[in-house]
């Protein structure tokens, strides 16, 4: 890690009601690194990403980005610093296809007065997404056709190349590859090396320890709403993580 990271998480604090889901967890990501967050369910993960994004504002702590507090910034305004996340359930618009799926929210106008009409430039849409989807060697043969009528793998493909789109600095990743099989979860894999090989920091959330052993540079574990490991992947293995996981195994760094 540089001394000062790409994005940082220092004892955050969240409580729903009588849950304490974060209690006092920290992580941190430098630019050109893939970290995992892993734990059991209930461990923190998601909450403490969705802190990180906006969503949720911390009762307690810091979050950094590039050293200054973004604990006060929407969603929106995080996403103007270049964060993109994507979330386990996609958030993709089925009845769309992929280029009005990439351009959600951030639709193009034609030019002129049918863009004073709001009129959409989908053409141009269309052929920065082509541009998108070769960049990242996402195989869709038809970009026009309804994303619910892509496979498992290729919509995920599609919610990971939106977020590559605008985030020029950070990617937050929740379970990419749930219920994908192997060739689709290899090409999720490979479209997040992709990312880390341009220069942007990634955060994946992930249950499969085989994809975080395959991918990630470090692996950060929560428990209980806590940090209590922060391992080098390519000094562990599989057996260190899951006694991280259990509670049978903290190292001194993590704190």
């Amino acid at each position: 890690m540089t001394a000062t990271a790409l994005l940082e998480a220092r004892g955050v604090r969240k409580r729903f009601g009588a849950v304490e889901a974060l209690r006092g967890a920290s992580f941190s990501v430098d630019a050109g690194e893939v970290v995992a967050l892993m734990g059991d369910n209930g461990a923190g993960k998601s909450t403490l990403v969705k802190t990180i994004c906006g969503v949720h504002a911390p009762d307690e702590g810091e979050i950094l980005f590039r050293g200054r507090s973004i604990v006060r910034l929407t969603p929106s305004q995080i996403h103007g610093l270049g964060i993109e996340t994507v979330y386990q359930d996609l958030a993709l618009a089925p009845d769309l296809d992929t280029a009005a799926n990439l351009f959600l929210g951030r639709e193009l106008l034609a030019r002129g007065l049918l863009g004073r009409l709001g009129v959409l430039a989908k053409r141009r849409m269309a052929g920065r997404t082509r541009e998108v989807l070769a960049e990242l060697k996402v195989n869709i043969k038809d970009p026009t056709a309804p994303v619910a009528t892509l496979s498992g793998g290729q919509q995920q493909s599609v919610a990971v190349a939106r977020a590559v789109t605008w985030a020029d600095q950070l990617v937050l990743m929740d379970e990419p590859t749930a219920a994908l099989g192997v060739p689709q979860t290899r090409a999720v894999l490979d479209l997040i090396r992709q990312v880390r090989d341009s220069g942007r920091g990634v955060v994946l959330i992930s249950h499969s320890l085989p994809d975080v052993m395959a991918v990630s540079d470090r692996i950060e574990v929560l428990r209980l709403g806590r940090r209590v490991a922060r391992l080098v992947t390519r000094d562990t293995n599989e057996q260190q993580v899951v006694a991280a996981m259990t509670g049978a195994f903290t190292n001194e760094d993590a704190a």
